[in-house]
């Protein structure tokens, strides 16, 4: 069977097997699509049945989390981890939790999270975990009670040198504060490696608040070196307002570009002046209020409420909030408006029928498992400290931050290369997280 064929198999194979998981299905398609050529030059690959075992996960946890609110009225959440692949190293990704999140969301941010984690060339493999429980509105003590709920039954199945989790949308250094406190208390274990995203006081590590969206940046700024441009005097629209388009924003004013719009689900601000990042950082981190809330402070800055950020014009577009935000009309806003690049600081943020728009307008795509792999990577910095009682720098630990993303950029465009499709930053990461993740399952046998 050619090798277009028997991906096409597999796919539906894996649609069948799971139903209904479309950001499952959309994620798996993406890289099934790139491998292709992988397959070409690799048939043990196909012999050995790696990719049909890589779109399985290892282990998939669902449980149930009961809680009490501060009026004592009883709730019922669904927590998961999905446990996909330990071939590169113990499973490592993050905790969602957003009323949105099901067994489709976990899955798909979990098998993006092993290709990832293997563009870092660290040794991780990858996973993702979360709750339906929605943290907005909530109070500390109810927040509290609600994590220590959760990781009463996850504790069991994490650990150091098992599955380390960290952070993700709704989880912060508040809620991994509370899982790390009542972990530590079940298992009478200082075992800091467990989780990451820590905070410095207690086995956390510099730059890893920061180290998404600095990561997304510096990706951004090899595309444009690698074209003979720079992030100097261009203006960039930033969708999101939490912890990633936060330390983007940062960033790019740094080297020199103007952020002039972010955005929440309310709707989106523009700062034609470049926006405040420590008004917008007290708005969200401190006040925990919405988007619209900036133009009271920032008065000749606009809000538009419940439309798209990316009708706003820009040559660099970084989607940092979450999956499928731009879709075939944002991209052909994006493109009418000039965009020349676009790097994804969430997982998934464009869908394919987006990512092909940009391709033919000869828009410069990055997709999130490459560009936003600086989380994960600072993540894995963490591990290094913990497990060494170490702490480093500030600057020390964005330069190692640097060198990774530089090195991400590195061997996804050399590998796009060498397979005939120059320029092509999806391909480039799905065929050379694939084969770094494929070797490795060979070597360790039918398991």
């Amino acid at each position: 069977m050619k090798a277009q064929d028997t991906v096409g198999v597999i796919f539906d194979a894996v649609v069948r097997r799971n139903a209904g998981e479309s950001e499952f299905h959309q994620a798996v398609r993406e890289v099934l699509e790139s491998v292709v050529p992988v397959l070409h030059r690799h048939p043990e690959y196909a012999e050995a049945k790696i990719i049909e075992r890589i779109c399985e996960p290892e282990r998939q946890i669902i449980f149930r989390v009961p809680w009490e609110d501060d009026r004592g009225e009883v709730h019922i959440n669904r927590g998961f981890r999905v446990e996909f692949n330990s071939a590169l190293g113990p499973y490592k990704g993050g905790l969602r939790f957003h009323p949105s999140v099901y067994l489709g969301i976990v899955k798909f941010l979990g098998f993006e999270q092993v290709f990832k984690n293997a563009l870092t060339g660290m040794p991780i493999g990858g996973g993702k975990g979360g709750a339906d429980f929605d943290p907005k509105g909530r109070s500390d003590r109810e927040v509290m009670r609600f994590c220590q709920s959760f990781i009463t039954e996850l504790y069991r199945h994490i650990g150091e040198y098992t599955d380390v989790p960290a952070g993700d949308i709704g989880v912060g250094g508040r809620e991994i504060g509370y899982m790390f406190g009542q972990y530590k208390r079940i298992t009478n274990r200082y075992e800091s490696g467990v989780l990451t995203g820590k905070g410095l006081s207690y086995g956390g590590a510099q730059v890893r608040r920061e180290a998404t969206g600095y990561g997304t940046v510096f990706f951004a700024e090899e595309m444009l070196r690698a074209a003979g441009d720079s992030l100097d005097g261009k203006k960039v629209v930033v969708s999101g307002s939490g912890n990633v388009a936060i330390y983007a924003i940062e960033k790019v004013h740094q080297l020199g570009g103007t952020v002039v719009a972010c955005s929440d689900s309310s709707g989106y601000v523009v700062d034609d002046e470049g926006v405040d990042v420590a008004l917008l950082r007290d708005l969200k981190e401190v006040r925990r209020s919405r988007i619209g809330d900036y133009v009271t402070e920032r008065r000749h800055a606009r809000f538009v409420p419940g439309r798209s950020v990316w009708e706003v014009p820009c040559q660099v577009a970084l989607p940092c909030a979450t999956q499928n935000e731009i879709g075939a009309a944002e991209a052909a806003s994006l493109i009418r408006g000039d965009c020349t690049v676009v790097v994804e600081g969430a997982n998934m943020p464009a869908t394919p029928e987006a990512v092909r728009a940009f391709a033919e307008a000869k828009v410069r795509f990055a997709p999130g498992k490459a560009a936003n792999a600086g989380g994960v990577a600072a993540s894995a910095l963490e591990m290094q400290q913990n497990a060494s009682r170490d702490s480093w720098t500030f600057e020390h630990s964005e330069q190692r931050l640097r060198a990774i993303m530089r090195d991400i950029h590195h061997r996804c465009f050399t590998t796009a290369e060498e397979y005939g499709m120059p320029g092509n930053y999806v391909a480039g990461a799905n065929i050379e997280g694939f084969r770094n993740v494929a070797e490795a399952m060979l070597a360790h046998g039918l398991i």
